[in-house]
């Protein structure tokens, strides 16, 4: 089973207004002109990486510098760590093909060997295939606001005591972070992390780059087309959101999504009751999983050392329902808290043991991509103040969302915020031509944001995949999907017409 990073996924870029794209690739500024030019032609020191994984695949890291804050060029550095893996064909070399892998606040630095293992041997060789940890992250400054916990996800219950716990801790999280890191914060946004992407390409000697991204990476890569479209070569957006729906939107989107994926689950496993005994119709199984949730709000299931109520329960329930090769998985973890519930004894497989591990005991390395996750997301866009409005919002879910609207509609670390977003969300909307991959049933980015960021991109092409995943080229979910990935970056020639694979 599958346990992304808790808020890897379902970020997406609000609407505002747009900046002024870079000029024709043809026409690079003057030195006089261009105020960026140190850090342009900055020359990289490339060298083995320190990273095993890494080094074994070949591939060599460097740093990279870029201005804090690009209003002031001339002022505070951030070095951010790079890695690249060269073309194995250089007399047949394409050129670069930069990667994100999602978040926000995800590590980027392994990209490359993930990618390259996944695509066709032929198209990998006609790339230097790049990744970065993007500013504020890893190995670029990445934060530690010295969080102990690895989501501020958690459900808000069905009284005030479990609101006001969810409010709390989500100011303490965005609290910690403004206390150590004041000065850097403001500046940790999407749109900054696509002007270091440019600078990247600039120092890499390129006139145009290729880029990859999934998840909240096909976003950065849509922000990127929007601010630089003539720098684009080849364009994969593999499940992307809707950008209008970037903060709060997005996540009360999830909701409903999640919603969709239990009943999803629990047709699949009505007829598998004799091995699992959850229920023997589809309504019967959304019984058994909402009666499970009562059960540990009430009382927390002890289980493998641990105490899961309440409210992470439901934030365990969508981790696991997120990819429906899953299911037989996700059925064996409910059997296993039903009996527990039941007092039991249990001995916890190798997924529930990695689930409750993530949830409640992440460590350092957890809190610290809980850290950068806030730090971006918050420092992008503004989310609602107001208790009362987070309250009101999960009081509403409630009725179509009973056991994922009081987790998706709950406070965040985004609404105790010390400051405004410096700049607003990039508007994006641009005939960059792009490849967009997405899945019907995809629980982190509901399908309907596909075609919300399709119908911003008119020169885009979307392959749609009948299934519960979410990202699908890196997962091998659709050898369909895969082969148009492949034959778009080979050929640079998307498909005549929207696609089902």
């Amino acid at each position: 089973m599958k346990t992304a990073p808790a808020l890897a996924t379902a970020l997406a870029l609000s609407a505002a207004t747009v900046l002024t794209a870079a000029g024709p690739a043809s026409s690079a500024p003057s030195a006089a002109s261009d105020p960026l030019e140190r850090y342009h032609r900055q020359p990289l020191a490339w060298a083995v990486c320190q990273d095993p994984q890494l080094a074994a695949a070949g591939a060599e890291c460097a740093a990279l510098t870029v201005p804090l804050d690009y209003r002031e060029p001339r002022g505070r550095t951030l070095s951010l760590a790079v890695s690249r893996i060269r073309s194995a064909d250089p007399a047949g070399r394409r050129g670069i093909l930069q990667t994100n892998p999602g978040g926000p606040g995800e590590r980027g630095l392994g990209m490359p060997v993930a990618l390259r293992e996944q695509m066709a041997p032929g198209t990998a060789a006609a790339y230097d295939i790049v990744g970065m940890d993007p500013r504020g992250v890893g190995a670029s400054g990445g934060l530690d606001c010295g969080l102990t916990r690895g989501t501020w996800l958690r459900s808000a219950g069905t009284g005030r005591a479990g609101f006001e716990q969810a409010w709390r801790m989500a100011k303490a999280d965005a609290d910690a972070c403004w206390n150590k890191y004041p000065d850097l914060l403001p500046h940790l946004t999407t749109r900054n992390t696509a002007r270091d992407v440019d600078v990247l390409r600039a120092a890499l000697g390129e006139q145009r780059t290729s880029f990859f991204g999934q998840s909240y990476g096909a976003l950065l890569g849509a922000v990127y087309a929007q601010l630089f479209p003539q720098r684009v070569d080849r364009l994969v957006l593999d499940s992307a959101l809707d950008p209008a729906r970037y903060g709060i939107g997005a996540f009360q989107d999830m909701a409903g999504a999640n919603e969709r994926a239990l009943d999803g689950f629990s047709a699949w496993a009505a007829p598998q009751d004799a091995v699992y005994r959850l229920g023997s119709t589809p309504a019967a199984v959304r019984a058994t999983v909402e009666g499970l949730v009562r059960r540990a709000e009430a009382a927390p299931i002890a289980v493998d050392g641990y105490r899961l109520d309440g409210a992470l329960l439901p934030v365990l329930l969508a981790f696991c329902q997120g990819d429906d090769r899953d299911n037989a998985a996700y059925a064996d973890v409910l059997r296993q808290l039903l009996d527990a519930a039941d007092g039991k004894p249990v001995q916890a497989g190798p997924a529930l043991h990695e689930l409750l591990t993530v949830l409640l005991a992440p460590g350092p390395d957890g809190g610290a991509g809980l850290s950068s996750t806030v730090g971006i997301l918050c420092d992008d866009v503004a989310m609602p103040r107001s208790s009362a409005w987070y309250r009101e919002a999960v009081e509403r879910s409630r009725a179509a969302e009973p056991v994922f609207g009081p987790v998706y509609n709950g406070p965040t670390p985004c609404a105790s915020w010390r400051s405004a977003p410096l700049e607003p969300p990039v508007e994006v909307r641009n005939a960059v031509p792009a490849l967009q991959l997405h899945a019907t049933g995809d629980s982190h980015a509901p399908y309907q944001s596909a075609l919300a960021l399709h119908s911003r991109l008119p020169g885009s092409r979307l392959v749609t995949v009948p299934g519960r995943v979410h990202t699908l080229y890196l997962n091998g979910y659709s050898a369909c999907a895969g082969r148009a990935v492949d034959a778009y970056l080979s050929t640079g020639v998307l498909p005549a017409a929207d696609t089902v694979c």
